[in-house]
């Protein structure tokens, strides 16, 4: 668990790029690179699994607040959005609320990534299999 004030690594992405590829290659193990490295084995773990399914460039992209983040913020904090575009938002976060209200809906996921599915498109979805 973090403690208050601790300071956390940060690995460039040719870094990671270099371990990843010596673990998958076989050249060292989780242990050895995370100790060398003073990390914890996860985080290489995590590099490797990342290396595997996505390639190298996966490193070299931006992937924080892909999922995360509330879709309606711009109502209260973006003052370039035209009357038309506010409406549109704001029409759509109330039909949002309006279906959890109703009840359609199942929450699937946690956290940040925790998302409202209609109840008829998991019936859909399950009836398919």
């Amino acid at each position: 668990m973090a403690k208050k004030g601790q300071k956390f690594n940060s690995y460039s992405p040719e870094l990671k790029l270099k371990y990843a590829k010596m673990l998958v290659n076989g050249e060292a193990s989780l242990r050895e690179v995370a100790a060398e490295l003073g990390t914890g084995t996860s985080t290489v773990k995590r590099w490797q699994d990342q290396y595997l399914k996505y390639g190298e460039d996966y490193f070299f992209e931006e992937h924080r607040g892909n999922k995360s983040g509330n879709l309606y913020a711009a109502l209260h904090t973006s003052k370039s959005l035209t009357k038309m575009e506010r409406l549109e938002l704001e029409n759509t976060k109330l039909k949002a609320e309006n279906m959890k209200l109703k009840k359609e809906y199942m929450v699937k996921g946690a956290g940040a990534y925790r998302e409202s599915v209609l109840e008829k498109e998991r019936h859909m979805k399950s009836s398919k299999k």
